[in-house]
């Protein structure tokens, strides 16, 4: 979480604008480090609609802007300390009462109120639905907050005592009582039967009802009362926090709801000090980042920590305070136990902040872990994109109401009625593999037009497998529907699969214990101020981290770390969207370099025989991802000359990213070693896989070592990427039906005749075109889930079985469609990428410019360099 949403989730309500001003100040670096790179002219304040900044200009050196932030943080812990000054001191007024109130009530002893009236007495009191606002049985609030109560505070002391110095008589009014809810009241039942000894939860004369029988049977309790009380004196003198009369009891009950008030105002206090000292840490943690500063440990130890709040002296005298009112509360509630009194208060405080937060900032916390907004948004940066709703093509009047005919809609009414037409039609000989036929263009269609959500295509396809008895036994027969489901099952939960999840752990682990970030930063910090080297050094990054953290999280991951490079360019520079959409094409090219880096590399390992070892898939994908990197960075130079400045006066220097200064914690090493040696054993998986039969067993090690030992929790097991893993298993499950149902072979027989006259490298070619085409279109997991089976039998068909390398080239092809901004997510995130104005960085052009031709050069190379490294292998 974001120490922004930290600090307004434990903030109290009513103190906000007396805590740090984390937002503002984090507002004002930045600012500051336009104007260190001179661009304060073109600074525009979107809050206040101003063209300048609002802090004039400065220097470019850390002493000058340590001038102008010092003041912004002197003022806010000027304000932080009179609030905690005055907040002591109220606090150490209601201590020093209560303390005074207490031994007051010690003194008048438990039958002070000798005279107190009992409920039972008012002959009226049936008919009576509130109560008395001066009466001690009143306190029918929740544990109050520090504000309220600060506003009740001006009640004196004396209305709220039962009896005063000399006993007198307490007079009520029971014609005048408050109105109480039915939750409310059960609580003050609840409160007072915690003070019962016997823990009945009966009080005397508290009975709801009022007949003759309850006031006999409530005069014989205060009998029996009075002779334990007579009989007790001889041992062990009477208290009026040991009593069990009505004014007794009422009396605790008054003090445990005075003291549980004053405890939860003295923890705030305490994490209110805590609070702003974080805030202050962290402001100077960022301000020393982006500034190239080391005002932190100056201005944190120098200044900060010599402050009254947060002084040990004063944090001393704080938990003096609150281990005082622990005391009080034991002396006066628990009969002298302090640890339950302790417990007991914690108990209040915890239920009094569960009470005051937000409703809205739970649900925000519970939002951004699943990362999805209500209603169909986006969650993104900290607020929610609304998607507007999807406009029909028509709305058609039915006698159940209007019904609004969308594309999808259409789409998924098409590929039903293809569907049942493809059934009822022979189309391919086999009545298995005519059927399994059906399937395969009845969730092509749906894939391709996304008629509905693309996993739930896929799990489609087991259902339609078992009903339509797709599947054969090895003689030939259909299989019943028990058998066909549990071979269909069998095969969805593959290796690949267990790989597949072994991939997205690693890429938790790296990116949760931030070592992703760490190495990406330190490789930046060396790319220089150059825009041109600073290009192939963002490429190189989001290449790499795309082979481990996925070629989903990767480009996320970059386009968080080039903000600061594009705070302070100038505007309308080219080099911004030369970085965006470079990031891009460069997180789909890494989408082939690794088996783990996307689920097409592992659909085309799983339908590989045998399958392909890490070391032999990385001696060809490597090369191959380092010429189309060079290449395409090469072609982004050509196209934006992003060095040029936007006045086409002079060229524009980069400001250089730092590279962190932390060193590597004992969770970054274990998350290092693990993840290591998981890729060492995954490249030698076929020397050793007598010992362990498949790469899906070496992925469970990375599981078992991250979530055992706490490195993930259950909620990052629940972020996994589980659409992406339902769409593979489909794939296998739609590639196994055309295998079992014999429709491959039926489509083979019509490949060999087309292809009998062609050598292997026309058919290279002429396949890296229709996957290249088919890939930009659509999903690059569905093309190869489309493809691979295709290319298998291809391969298989030709002179000395060249399933391997086809399939092979397809998997790698199918991450190079990236010429529309739809085509795989790292373009759909540079698509959406925006500046401070709200401007889109790219545009469509930028795409078919770029895209397009960048789809071709890396095709080209796959088709040429990795067929000749395939080739060399011995594929």
């Amino acid at each position: 979480m974001k120490f922004s949403s930290s600090l307004k989730f434990n903030a109290v309500a009513e103190w906000w604008d007396e805590y740090i001003a984390y937002e503002a100040l984090k507002k004002h670096v930045y600012q500051l480090e336009k104007q260190k790179v001179g661009l304060q002219e073109s600074f525009h304040d979107l809050e206040a609609n101003e063209r300048t900044s609002l802090i004039g200009a400065v220097g470019s050196d850390a002493a000058s802007t340590d001038a102008l932030f010092i003041p912004l943080l002197d003022r806010e812990l000027r304000k932080v300390c009179l609030f905690y000054e005055t907040e002591e001191q109220r606090l150490s007024d209601e201590v020093s009462a209560l303390q005074q109130e207490i031994e007051q009530q010690e003194q008048n002893g438990p039958y002070a109120g000798h005279q107190y009236m009992d409920d039972e007495e008012d002959p009226d009191d049936e008919d009576d639905d509130d109560f008395d606002p001066q009466s001690p049985t009143l306190s029918r609030d929740r544990t109050q907050s520090p504000s309220r109560h600060r506003r009740r505070h001006s009640r004196s002391v004396s209305s709220a005592t039962p009896a005063g110095p000399s006993g007198s008589k307490l007079k009520f009014d029971t014609k005048r009582r408050y109105s109480v809810s039915s939750d409310e009241h059960e609580e003050l039942e609840a409160s007072v039967a915690s003070l019962d000894p016997n823990g009945d939860g009966h009080v005397a004369g508290r009975g709801p009802s009022r007949s003759p029988l309850v006031r006999a049977k409530s005069l014989a309790n205060k009998l029996k009362d009075s002779i334990i009380s007579t009989g007790s004196t001889s041992s062990q003198p009477e208290t009026v926090w040991t009593s069990r009369n009505n004014y007794a009891q009422d009396t605790q009950l008054l003090f445990k709801r005075k003291i549980t008030r004053t405890y939860v105002l003295a923890t705030s206090l305490k994490s209110y000090v805590e609070l702003n000292y974080a805030g202050f840490r962290k402001i100077l943690k960022k301000y020393d980042k982006v500034t190239d500063s080391d005002l932190q440990d100056r201005y944190l130890h120098g200044v900060v920590e010599q402050a009254v709040p947060f002084q040990q002296t004063t944090k001393d005298r704080l938990n003096g305070k609150i281990s005082q009112l622990v005391e009080l509360y034991s002396r006066c509630v628990t009969k002298g136990d302090t640890i339950e009194g302790r417990r007991q208060l914690k108990l209040h405080q915890r239920e009094h902040i569960a009470w005051e937060r937000d409703t809205v900032w739970r649900q925000m916390i519970s939002q951004a872990r699943r990362g999805a907004g209500e209603d169909g948004g986006m969650m993104t940066m900290g607020g929610s994109l609304i998607v507007e709703p999807t406009r029909g093509l028509l709305d058609i009047q039915t006698p159940i109401g209007r019904v609004k005919l969308t594309s999808k809609a259409l789409y998924a009414l098409v590929a039903l009625v293809v569907f049942i037409v493809l059934l009822n039609v022979q189309v391919v000989d086999g009545v298995e593999a005519n059927k399994c036929f059906a399937v395969l263009v009845f969730a092509t269609i749906l894939w391709a037009t996304e008629a509905i959500p693309l996993f739930v295509t896929s799990t489609l396809i087991p259902l339609l497998l078992v009903v339509l008895r797709v599947i054969r036994s090895p003689d030939g027969e259909p299989l019943d529907p028990p058998a066909a489901t549990k071979h269909v099952f069998s095969v969805m939960f593959s290796p690949t699969i267990m790989l597949l999840i072994g991939g997205f752990t690693i890429a938790s682990a790296l990116s949760k214990t931030a070592i992703d970030r760490v190495l990406i930063t330190k490789v930046l910090s060396l790319a220089g101020t150059r825009p041109s080297t600073v290009l192939l050094a963002f490429m190189g990054v989001a290449c790499f981290a795309s082979m481990w953290i996925s070629n989903v999280a990767a480009p996320t991951l970059c386009f968080t770390l080039i903000q600061p490079i594009l705070r302070t360019l100038p505007p309308r520079s080219s080099l911004a969207p030369c970085l965006i959409i470079g990031i891009a094409l460069a997180a789909n090219i890494g989408g082939q370099s690794s088996p783990i880096s996307s689920p097409q590399n592992l659909i085309a390992l799983a339908a590989m025989d045998p399958p392909l070892d890490w070391g032999s898939w990385f001696a060809v994908s490597l090369p191959v991802s380092a010429l189309s990197i060079v290449l395409i960075w090469l072609l982004l130079l050509v196209s934006y000359r992003p060095a040029r400045s936007p006045d086409g006066e002079g060229e524009i220097e980069v400001k250089p990213v730092r590279a962190p200064k932390e060193r590597f914690s004992a969770k970054q090493w274990w998350v290092s070693i693990v993840c290591l040696v998981t890729i060492a054993l995954w490249c030698v998986a076929h020397s050793i896989q007598d010992v362990v039969g498949d790469m899906g067993v070496i992925a469970i090690l990375p599981i078992v070592a991250f979530f055992s030992t706490g490195v993930l929790k259950k909620d990052d097991f629940e972020q996994f990427l589980w659409t992406v893993v339902f769409i593979a298993m489909g794939g296998i499950a739609l590639g196994n039906g055309v295998t079992n149902s014999g429709l491959l072979e039926v489509l083979g027989d019509g490949i060999r005749s087309s292809i009998s006259n062609l050598d292997l490298y026309p058919v290279v070619l002429l396949l890296s075109v229709i996957v290249l085409v088919i890939s930009t279109f659509i999903s690059h997991t569905i093309a190869s889930v489309l493809l691979v089976p295709i290319a298998k039998e291809v391969g298989a068909s030709m002179p000395g079985d060249r399933s391997n390398l086809l399939i092979f080239i397809t998997g790698l092809i199918c991450s190079t469609g990236m010429g529309m901004p739809v085509s795989g997510f790292p373009n759909q995130t540079a698509a959406t990428q925006e500046d401070e104005m709200g401007q889109l960085y790219l545009s469509n052009v930028d795409f078919l410019k770029n895209g397009v031709p960048a789809s071709v050069i890396a095709t080209f190379v796959v088709a040429t360099v990795g067929y000749l490294l395939m080739k060399a292998i011995g594929l």
